[in-house]
């Protein structure tokens, strides 16, 4: 189902907020533009928000401020991987997003993506590498076989991570060694999957009191032909269209997809799902977002607009449906 227009409470409780920012993960500038970009919104709807930087004194910190909600915008394997989550639902507080073992299942995308394959979905073939596997079995004898089982064009990209870091699309045998090698400087294991042709989209999902719904599908393209991290990150290197440039039947099927991924990985309140839309109208899965990017060129806020929406009001209601689901 795709949203019309997100659903905005009736009567409007100020909340005392913490949102937790930062971290020590390679997406922490990202994470900490993400922080202040809610925190503002949300202190524009007459929220008390507190902007913290995750450390050693966390769980103490949130035990003592007892805020009504805290709301993680961490990305990478500080925010992301479910440890943090699971400890946050020790502490008795309401939080927006996803349960840890829910986000630790996401947070793989080799993992996911057998979830979602086993689910009926399409997604491209791949295979999952460790670091440890690749050296031992002989470098140059696990990339012959990676061409030759999986064929080329390929992607190479770390098994768990964000925002395209080591993320390389192969298009001669010459290029993969050092996409393998650019994938491990991000995570133990790359994943090694065969490459889509078609249009790159991303679906938010929210939650907002009357269950998951899919907001207007963003179309990705890149002027390079890369959707690399500079491309995601820096005003004017991507083309965006929202709603997608699709057929409205072939839009209502990644919408639906999206949505139905969203439940089937167990996720909650807020995520993300990337997918290739191919030449048959077929949306292929490629990964979901625990904790989507909201910073003011992140895809989720265009998706907010195109609903007519402004991003206080629904940020306001996500907080405020939330802390009240919990």
């Amino acid at each position: 189902m795709q949203l019309g227009k997100v659903l905005i409470m009736s009567e409007f409780i100020p909340l005392n907020i913490t949102i937790l920012a930062g971290g020590i993960s390679h997406e922490r500038d990202v994470s900490l533009r993400s922080g202040r970009r809610v925190a503002d919104a949300l202190t524009d709807e007459g929220h008390t928000v507190t902007v913290l930087d995750p450390g050693a004194n966390l769980l103490t910190t949130l035990t003592e401020q007892a805020p009504d909600l805290i709301w993680p915008t961490l990305h990478g394997a500080t925010g992301e991987d479910g440890a943090l989550l699971s400890l946050l639902e020790t502490t008795g507080i309401p939080f927006l997003g996803s349960r840890g073992p829910a986000a630790a299942l996401a947070w793989n995308k080799a993992t996911a993506k057998e979830l979602v394959l086993r689910a009926g979905f399409a997604t491209p073939p791949a295979i999952a590498l460790s670091t440890e596997t690749f050296r031992d079995l002989g470098a140059t004898s696990v990339l012959e076989h990676l061409v030759s089982a999986i064929g080329l064009p390929l992607v190479v990209k770390p098994a768990q991570g964000g925002s395209s870091q080591g993320v390389t699309i192969v298009r001669t045998p010459a290029d993969l060694p050092r996409a393998m090698v650019e994938a491990y400087t991000y995570a133990d294991t790359a994943l090694v999957e065969a490459y889509v042709d078609g249009t790159e989209v991303t679906v938010a999902v929210i939650e907002s009191g009357d269950g998951p719904t899919a907001l207007p599908i963003v179309e990705i393209v890149p002027v390079d032909g890369v959707y690399s991290f500079e491309a995601r990150y820096n005003a004017g290197e991507t083309d965006f269209y929202t709603p997608a440039r699709l057929a409205d039947a072939v839009s209502a099927a990644v919408s639906d997809t999206a949505v139905a991924i969203h439940t089937l990985l167990g996720l909650r309140h807020l995520s993300r799902v990337d997918l290739i839309v191919d030449a048959a109208g077929t949306p292929w899965f490629l990964e979901a977002n625990v904790f989507p990017g909201l910073t003011e060129t992140s895809l989720v806020p265009q998706a907010i607009e195109a609903a007519k929406q402004t991003l206080g009001a629904t940020y306001s209601t996500l907080a405020t449906h939330a802390r009240a689901a919990q």
